[in-house]
């Protein structure tokens, strides 16, 4: 049985793996041109990855890996982040919390690390033979009770068994299968960008610790990766249909009464970094047919809530493993993806859910809900804060216990 799978990223490639893991063939097409993060620098060489940024990484996708085998990869690429810095736009400290916490709420089982190491990490896993092909989307799906056939931008026709959709956010298979993203779309109210800094007196000054200078209505992360080389994460509210045209002139605007190192990072900014919207994405259905989405393509949390990655990286295995009892027919297939939606959505919803609840919280919009999220973070190692935070670090259980890969 085969599969056509669109989206190179995290969802694509664990379900790749955990296709390959239950018989079956896959191509994967991803429309950027090289592989994430495949450049040569010296901050490549040093398993940085441009183009990325921060995540924890815990809960089921941290299962999901150790039942891959490759949890020691994993832990190879976390940062070690010692701490979290909160900061006035003068540089002065506001308040900090230890990683020992977060540590311990996740039960050590925590990785703080570069999304682009994640995808490294998964695309080794599927080694050189595999049928990955970049600079490629989709033009065209038709199915059929037999099959499901993928026209791809190049001109090249794909007959399948099934079609997985792994494109993210702005997906385009769910786009011309499932309708335009405006039906699905949840907008949070913020925009967020990410880049990558050389500057060496700047990466001594943050150490091991992520730097957050805030104002109200904005926010932006410092941390270091290498001996030279940083990285920037920021997040400012913004209304709805106010994407810019020009990302770094609108964030050298949006942040230009931040002091500290910010000006002189915005100055660094790239002429096209990461710059998007936060959002949600819900799709009542993540299936028609022999067409299934996985990932942020219908199951985006945002980063309010945390955990996206992690949750991709779990849902393919469900996925995998319940297409891996399934015949080539319509009717199995369609079982197979129904049980698959079941397991993993309701859990999808709850972590949504948290994030609705915690945006105003991320970015305070207000000095009075600054001074309040100091004070919660100053409480941060107590057993208190464990309890508050559990329901956001909970791990839930997506897949049966189960034999390493």
């Amino acid at each position: 049985m085969r599969a056509v799978i669109v989206g190179g990223g995290i969802a694509g490639l664990a379900t790749a793996w955990w296709l390959r893991r239950a018989g079956w063939e896959s191509t994967v097409v991803e429309h950027h041109r090289t592989p994430h993060g495949v450049v040569d620098t010296d901050a490549a060489a040093e398993g940085v990855i441009p183009g990325g940024y921060v995540i924890d990484f815990f809960g089921p996708g941290y299962d999901s890996i150790e039942a891959m085998g490759l949890r020691d990869r994993l832990r190879s690429h976390d940062l070690r982040l010692e701490g979290i810095q909160y900061r006035a736009t003068n540089g002065r400290r506001t308040a900090r919390m230890g990683t020992d916490a977060t540590q311990r709420m996740g039960g050590g089982r925590l990785v703080s690390m570069l999304r682009g190491n994640l995808e490294l990490i998964l695309r080794e896993a599927l080694g050189p033979g595999a049928d990955v092909r970049h600079g490629l989307s989709v033009a065209r799906v038709e199915q059929d009770p037999d099959g499901v056939t993928v026209e791809l931008t190049d001109g090249t026709v794909e007959r399948a068994d099934l079609l997985v959709g792994a494109d993210g956010v702005h997906s385009r298979v769910r786009e011309l299968v499932f309708g335009p993203e405006e039906r699905y779309r949840r907008y949070l109210g913020a925009h967020t960008a990410a880049f990558l800094f050389e500057d060496p007196e700047v990466v001594r000054a943050v150490g091991r610790e992520l730097h957050m200078v805030e104002a109200p209505r904005v926010q932006a992360g410092v941390y270091g990766l290498t001996g030279t080389t940083g990285a920037t994460f920021l997040c400012h509210l913004s209304p709805e249909g106010s994407m810019p045209s020009d990302p770094r002139a609108r964030l050298r605007e949006v942040y230009a009464g931040m002091g500290w190192y910010l000006p002189r990072l915005l100055e660094a900014c790239p002429p096209k970094p990461f710059y998007d919207e936060v959002e949600q994405i819900e799709v009542p259905t993540w299936s028609r047919s022999r067409v299934v989405l996985v990932g942020d393509a219908c199951q985006a949390v945002s980063l309010m809530a945390g955990q996206g990655a992690s949750m991709a990286v779990a849902a393919a295995e469900v996925l995998g493993r319940e297409l891996g009892g399934a015949g080539p027919s319509e009717a199995e297939i369609g079982a197979a993806l129904s049980r698959y939606e079941g397991r993993v959505k309701p859990v999808i919803e709850t972590k949504q859910a948290a994030g609705r609840r915690l945006a105003r919280w991320f970015v305070p919009a207000s000095a009075t809900r600054m001074l309040v999220r100091r004070q919660l973070l100053r409480l941060a190692s107590t057993p208190l804060a464990d309890r508050v935070a559990r329901p956001f670090l909970a791990s839930p259980k997506l897949t049966p216990e189960r034999e390493r890969a």
